[in-house]
């Protein structure tokens, strides 16, 4: 904290919505954020971040060309103190879901009124994460239709796959570990999707983390 408030830095490709957003959270909240800086560029967040002692960072998923998640897992992994709060421009929930997985605190849509930023960014303060309704209740669905043996009837590819998937990595990501193309690796990802009887992403994330997928590396080596 600075001053007795909190360091917010903002990373987004569009300079004019983070000046945008500097100075509504300068004007309606002034009194609990200080934004210490900004940058258009994921490769220079961890630096920014580093330099300025943030506390939360506010990050565009649409970064080119690192990408949003990408920039998060950097951020997290170098300096996993600091907040991160996801922003998106689209409705991806499969996207918003690899944020949560790369580290995000919270998730937000751009579309949201830029007003209802403040009360979000003081929860994300506070060490609680922030989601979308649509979101929780993916993440919530995916749970209830868990079945019983689905673990036995993957194979080691299946379950590797499973595992890139929930850590949030994007398809070019998975392609390299799994060594196929990319258009292979999109193939593999909606077979999968098939198998686990998961609508998206978000529910294959979900499922991992209901199965322990993530803390059972044994089960991949297999």
């Amino acid at each position: 904290m600075r001053d007795g408030r909190y360091v917010v830095v903002i990373v987004d490709d569009h300079a004019l919505f983070s000046q945008g957003l500097a100075l509504l959270l300068e004007s309606r909240a002034g009194d609990a954020f200080v934004v210490a800086g900004s940058t258009t560029a994921g490769e220079e967040a961890v630096a920014l971040v580093g330099r300025e002692a943030a506390d939360i960072a506010i990050v565009d998923l649409a970064l080119p060309p690192l990408g949003g998640v990408a920039t998060i897992r950097r951020l997290t992994a170098a300096y996993p103190a600091t907040r991160v709060l996801a922003l998106s421009g689209t409705e991806d929930m499969g996207l918003a879901a690899a944020a949560l997985r790369a580290g995000a605190t919270g998730f937000l849509g751009k579309s949201a009124d830029p007003e209802v930023l403040v009360a979000p960014l003081l929860t994300i303060a506070a060490g609680v994460r922030v989601l979308p309704a649509d979101l929780l209740d993916a993440l919530l669905a995916a749970g209830d239709r868990a079945g019983d043996g689905l673990l036995d009837r993957l194979d080691r590819r299946d379950l590797q796959l499973w595992e890139l998937l929930a850590r949030g990595l994007e398809t070019a990501e998975i392609a390299k570990p799994m060594l196929v193309s990319e258009r292979t690796a999109k193939r593999m990802i909606a077979a999968l999707l098939h198998k686990l009887g998961a609508a998206n992403r978000i529910e294959a994330a979900a499922l991992a983390g209901r199965y322990g997928l993530l803390d059972d590396n044994d089960r991949i080596r297999r």
